[in-house]
């Protein structure tokens, strides 16, 4: 747009001008409905290389309950509730359960991101670097989303990320033998 305007001001005439506003105006709308994910609706197309090479294709993975962890190694938040993710993952994986750690940080600073991911067992890959990205930027980090086993956004998690709170989105959402295990500290199920 500034290139629009620039041409307008050198031939010496405001029509620049107009094809900037009139640019701004059209693509307002566009923008808005290139929406990130919703829970309740289908998730949005993610693919990305993970750190070790291989791709993460969300589409491909229908069938199995997915996590998508938005998160960054400068973040706190985010390194404080990894380690409840990598239990749970570690926990229901064999149920049905995968999980991507998707790191906000910056190309440069991807072997950073390999030394935080080497003590966790769930794969990771770099926003920076996704091919596809029908998420967008997340508002903040930590973000999480769930999906099912039918490519549906069941829930979005914020910032706290536990145990229970991880229980509650996605034990329901696993085939019944996980479901029926508890998470330690977890109240029993009420008949």
């Amino acid at each position: 747009m500034k290139l629009l305007v620039q041409l307008g001001a050198r031939r010496g005439t405001g029509r620049g001008v107009a094809w900037a506003c009139a640019a701004v105006l059209l693509a307002g709308p566009v923008a808005s409905t290139a929406r990130g994910p919703e829970v309740g609706r289908a998730a949005p197309a993610l693919i990305a290389p993970e750190l070790d090479g291989s791709v993460f294709d969300l589409a491909a993975e229908r069938g199995k309950v997915v996590i998508v962890n938005f998160w960054a190694t400068w973040c706190s938040p985010c390194r404080a509730e990894m380690p409840q993710l990598d239990s749970f993952y570690r926990r229901y994986h064999a149920q049905g359960l995968e999980v991507l750690g998707l790191s906000v940080d910056d190309r440069h600073d991807r072997d950073q991101v390999v030394r935080v991911m080497k003590t966790f067992s769930y794969p990771a890959a770099l926003l920076a670097s996704a091919r596809v990205n029908g998420f967008g930027s997340p508002m903040g980090v930590p973000e999480t989303w769930v999906i099912d086993s039918a490519g549906m956004v069941r829930a979005r998690l914020l910032s706290g990320l536990t145990e229970q709170s991880l229980a509650q989105a996605v034990l329901p959402l696993l085939p019944q033998a996980a479901a029926a295990a508890q998470p330690p500290g977890a109240a029993p199920a009420q008949r």
